[in-house]
């Protein structure tokens, strides 16, 4: 069953510069762009876990190092 929806003219213009070809319908182009930005496997806990350590080893400064270095190392 198809489904009308109404788009303002600024969003359907944007829409059609993400499709990859001029066929492309715009179910498959928005398909297309929901399916990179949504992943339905949920990160395990250990995955959670090594993130909060990260960020914690970040605050404390064991990791990581400010982005100033960074780039005068680089000559930037």
């Amino acid at each position: 069953m198809a489904t009308t929806i109404q788009l303002q003219p600024e969003t359907k213009s944007r829409l059609d510069t993400l499709k990859t070809h001029p066929r492309e319908s715009y179910d498959e182009t928005l398909n297309r762009i929901m399916d990179a930005f949504f992943d339905p496997e949920p990160l395990s806990e250990e995955t959670l876990q090594e993130i909060e350590e990260s960020i914690a080893d970040m605050r404390a400064g064991i990791r990581g190092r400010p982005f100033e270095d960074y780039v005068r190392e680089r000559g930037l």
